[in-house]
């Protein structure tokens, strides 16, 4: 098979020729300390991996008077200006947000491995307003996905999510929210102010379904959708089925509409709520993280729960498995294998990014999983 035959199978939760392998976001800063800085095509060619090319070209809505300004999505009302903050250990930027009735403004910093927010866009509760009234929201370039569907051909699977907030956000409802709010304060709302955490949803939710509706015709092997922020080891189950998985569930029936398929991104514990997640029907469910990495995942108790009705994706310790003995690599592969891969269903991945690893343990990683072959 060719790599997006073995993609297209697995998701189909059928059998394949051999195991899948790959992985999730290639991490620039591991290409560049380990790789010599190649790019993340010729990875996937060093390693001989089952290649994912991420994907996303948007587009402002010009009769609305949006337009792109480099990545940021701009409009007359809605105008980003960006500068830097002097920080002894950080790049640190400031990203002001200039509109009618007032400026919003958020700090993001980076390191050599991630990004990460400083300080949240939301600093009082009727600046949902503004973000109601203002805010533009990038659709998908659909020509140019289809265009790099036919160039990218068999060679991978063609990948994406689903629209988040332009500067910096994620795929889900909550996920984003908890990137505008703070994940912390936004619990707290859930109890003491939960009309005003579902008015956001709605907005954030409205907002969302503007790039789903644009998803029309567009060849996207498969769109990631969720975040860790709603996985069981942040929030409870309760505040899963209240708060998260309706609004989420409204996009993955929208996207399916459209002929899309849809990965729902767990990055932390899960065990709690696999039938609550598989209940708003995803097309498959990552990143089934371990203990080793911080969740609770079992997988072969995953495979018995949920496994015959959706694939799965992840699982892999990568902390451990990455930097170990190759051939304790190669045993946890065939671990995985036989407890999350009986009748199809199951791609092998590490659960999420790795900053650290051997070249000799990722060699290992791919040449046993081709040799976990279905008959």
């Amino acid at each position: 098979m060719t790599s997006k035959e073995r993609f297209i199978k697995a998701l189909k939760s059928e059998k394949t020729d051999h195991l899948p392998v790959t992985t999730h976001h290639i991490m620039e800063s591991f290409l560049n300390k380990y790789m010599n800085g190649i790019s993340t095509p010729e990875f996937f060619d060093f390693f001989e991996m089952d290649p994912i090319n991420w994907f996303m070209p948007i587009k402002a809505n010009e009769a609305k008077g949006e337009y792109l300004e480099g990545e940021y999505l701009n409009s007359e009302t809605w105008k980003i200006k960006i500068s830097d903050i002097a920080d002894p250990v950080y790049a640190t930027k400031r990203y002001d947000i200039v509109t009618p009735k007032k400026t919003l403004s958020m700090v993001l910093q980076s390191n050599e491995h991630t990004t990460w927010i400083s300080e949240h866009l939301i600093k009082e509760k009727n600046d949902l307003d503004i973000l109601a009234e203002y805010m533009p929201w990038p659709t998908y370039d659909v020509d140019k996905i289809n265009e790099e569907y036919v160039r990218y051909g068999d060679k991978g699977l063609l990948r994406g999510h689903i629209m988040c907030f332009n500067i910096y956000g994620q795929p889900g409802c909550w996920q984003d929210l908890s990137c505008y709010y703070g994940i912390e304060k936004l619990i707290m709302e859930t109890y003491d102010d939960p009309e005003w955490v579902h008015a956001f949803l709605k907005m954030i939710l409205e907002k969302k379904m503007i790039c789903v509706e644009s998803l029309k015709g567009a060849k996207y092997d498969l769109l990631e959708l969720g975040g860790g922020d709603a996985s069981s080891t942040v929030i409870s189950p309760k505040l899963l089925q209240e708060f998260v998985l309706p609004y989420d569930q409204k996009i993955i029936e929208k996207a399916h509409e459209h002929g899309q398929r849809i990965v729902y991104h767990t990055c932390g514990g899960m065990m709690p709520i696999l039938e609550d997640i598989l209940s708003i029907g995803p097309d498959a469910m990552e990143t089934l993280t371990p203990p080793g990495m911080g969740a609770d995942v079992i997988l072969s108790e995953v495979k018995r729960r949920v496994g015959d009705k959706v694939c799965l994706i992840g699982g892999f310790d990568q902390g451990y498995g990455f930097t170990c003995d190759p051939e304790e690599t190669r045993k946890m592969v065939r671990k995985n294998f036989e407890d999350a891969g009986e009748g199809g269903g199951y791609i092998l991945c590490p659960s999420d990014h790795f900053f650290e690893a051997k070249i000799e343990c990722l060699k290992a990683f791919v040449d046993e999983a081709k040799k976990c072959e279905y008959k």
